[in-house]
């Protein structure tokens, strides 16, 4: 049963479809994706083309937006969109602390969250597009990993597509994980000194926090532990294009005087609690490094095991001496799940999948180098999410593929950005541009 509501300017379906767990096996388990239908209410009854949205992340959920806000309001002006809860997200047979129990123990769930990367989200598209547009090949705007998704897209299945269009997200179809945080890491120092500049005093707050957890046991008042480290991390807004902005707003009033001396303000701990919990969306800290395997080599915690490789970011080293503390980006590590209660119970699948070495190929630069899709991508000078130099590199592999360089948004420029960026590229893959 599909149930429709409207919203100012809108008009919303609830789809559900049911599909494998396992697509190489279709007479198996099945799970069951959520998306939303969302067509402007003057077009309601027309017969428009379909763009597909997927989500970044991994592990997100599709936006719960409120009318037709942004790129949405500018596909709308000709497209019927679905917004779909990719696998494990939102309403799509989510995986959580609460539900993965349910497989079994860690093995069993270490396996069920196989089938959970790109390759298993395309062959989801490529089962439901029949029954939404009758078989037709539908526009697709993929965002950040929803790129990566893309560009698996465009390997496995480009018979699906009319057009491509990718936002931030065009992925190396080679480089393992350790090339990928090794590429990062310099990236994220980058975004920090920018951060500094702009706000001069928060380097002195940074280490005045940094020094306290270090010296403190400090639990926020949802059970999180937080660490040096794990407000090092908070460092992750700084790829967005208001980030900055966020992190400074943390950081100015972070402290409070009591009858005990000064202390992190509950105002602090209540934001950044928000900021660091993963329990909307734990898959991103579970399947997050497995996006880049592609071969027999485990990805064994790529991320810690680089970050020793760039001392400037030990909170203790910099604290002993004159440096600045260096916050971190988007990176997985083990603690976080020692850390973060809706991490604690899936400690050991997570290392579990750290461990695998079965990973299979989620690109074929071959049929890449042959594609006939119209395809254009936004590549954001200095993403700190995906690296620059990767994309352009991709960007080269895929036939026809069209870029767009630019410094004036960060990595979320479709969302900040909106119609602007959505014209943009449309008409670019449209050559009117």
């Amino acid at each position: 049963m599909t149930l429709s509501y409207r919203q100012p300017g809108v008009v919303l379906t609830d789809r559900r479809f049911t599909v494998p767990l396992d697509h190489d096996h279709p007479g198996g388990e099945t799970i069951e994706l959520y998306a939303r239908e969302v067509v402007a209410s003057d077009k309601a009854h027309q017969d428009l083309p379909w763009l597909l949205y997927l989500q970044g992340g991994p592990g997100f959920g599709a936006d719960r937006s409120v009318g037709r806000p942004g790129w949405l309001g500018r596909a709308l002006k000709e497209y019927r969109v679905l917004l779909l809860d990719q696998r494990g997200t939102g309403h799509s047979t989510p995986a959580n602390r609460q539900t993965l129990p349910l497989r079994g123990g860690p093995a069993a769930q270490a396996d069920y969250l196989t089938h959970f990367r790109a390759d298993s989200i395309v062959r989801d598209c490529e089962a439901i597009r029949a029954q939404v547009t009758g078989g037709a090949p539908w526009t697709v705007l993929g965002q950040s990993f929803g790129g990566f998704c893309l560009t698996t897209y465009l390997s496995l299945s480009p018979e699906g597509l009319a057009t491509a269009v990718i936002t931030g997200g065009l992925p190396s179809l080679d480089a393992h994980a350790d090339d990928v945080y090794r590429a990062a890491f310099p990236r994220i120092e980058r975004k920090v000194t920018a951060h500094y500049a702009r706000y001069p005093l928060d380097a002195e707050r940074a280490r005045r926090i940094a020094d306290h957890l270090l010296t403190h046991d400090v639990v926020l008042p949802n059970g999180y532990r937080l660490t040096v480290e794990a407000f090092q991390s908070l460092g992750i807004v700084l790829g967005t294009g208001d980030g900055t902005h966020r992190l400074h707003y943390l950081l100015e009033n972070a402290f409070v005087r009591t009858p005990e001396g000064f202390t992190l303000s509950d105002a602090f701990q209540e934001q950044a609690q928000g900021m660091l919990s993963y329990a909307r969306h734990p898959l991103y800290a579970l399947i997050h490094e497995s996006i880049y395997g592609q071969d027999a080599r485990p990805t064994a915690w790529s991320a810690e095991r680089v970050r020793a490789e760039f001392p400037q970011f030990d909170a203790a080293k910099a604290l002993a001496g004159d440096e600045p503390l260096l916050f971190t980006g988007e990176s997985i590590h083990p603690w976080m799940f020692d850390c973060d209660p809706a991490l604690r119970p899936l400690r050991e699948t997570a290392d579990l999948l750290a461990a695998r070495t079965d990973w299979t190929p989620l690109y074929d630069p071959a049929r890449l180098a042959a594609n006939d899709v119209p395809v254009v991508a936004a590549v954001y000078h200095d993403d700190m999410y995906v690296d620059t130099a990767h994309s352009l590199r991709t960007a080269r592999t895929i036939r026809g593929l069209r870029t767009w360089v630019t410094d004036e948004f960060e990595h979320d420029g479709v969302r900040t950005g909106g119609q602007r960026v959505l014209d943009r590229l449309l008409a670019l893959v449209r050559n009117e541009a």
